[in-house]
């Protein structure tokens, strides 16, 4: 393991509520060839510049995502898809460093299996922007004024897909009519969701 990131130094020194957590997991984490870094805000754990865990906080629990859990065997079945869209990430949630000491031998058995698949080259197969459905709202739109239907195309995947799930998401028509309505010109504009 290469030296202790003197970022992640800080960002566990910042924390109020997981702190403690956070030092049991990271000194797990560092019986492994894995780089310490931070990275999104977050301390980040690489195998030759390849993200393979991250360590992060709620407010009700701490985690370990492991960045491609999805490949992971999972014996156990205690990985956790945090919400459907997530492809890849499964994360394994702790509230006390007690917890955490009781789970080591298997946090290693899992660490230990993320390094194994990020050596062996596996990559993810995520879903494409097209695979996932458009809703009504949208499509209507889309069909309705071309320089619309132009302009969301040319947006990249990840942008549309944003969009997608957006407007999705609520349980109402007029509601999605409304959010679709609201980011019609920011489309327009060739900007994301969260694009200022």
């Amino acid at each position: 393991m290469d030296s202790a990131n003197p970022k992640v130094d800080a960002f566990i020194g910042r924390e109020k509520k997981w702190a403690e957590e956070y030092k049991k997991l990271r000194a797990i984490l560092r019986d492994f060839p894995l780089a310490e870094e931070l990275k999104w805000g977050v301390p980040c754990y690489t195998f030759e510049k390849k993200n393979v865990v991250l360590m992060h906080g709620f407010k009700e629990y701490c985690a370990l995502l492991f960045v491609k859990g999805v490949l992971l065997n999972d014996a156990l079945g205690i990985l956790i898809q945090q919400t459907e869209n997530v492809q890849a990430g499964r994360h394994l949630r702790f509230t006390s460093v007690g917890e955490i000491a009781e789970m080591e031998p298997i946090l290693k058995d899992y660490i230990r299996e993320a390094i194994e698949v990020e050596k062996s080259g596996l990559k993810v197969e995520h879903k494409k922007t097209e695979d996932y459905e458009v809703p009504a709202e949208l499509q209507s739109k889309l069909d309705e004024i071309p320089a619309f239907k132009a302009a969301f195309e040319a947006l990249t995947p990840g942008r549309q897909r944003g969009y997608i799930f957006y407007f999705s998401a609520p349980k109402l028509s007029k509601t999605r009519q409304a959010r679709v309505e609201s980011y019609l010109q920011h489309i327009l504009n060739g900007k994301g969701l969260n694009d200022a």
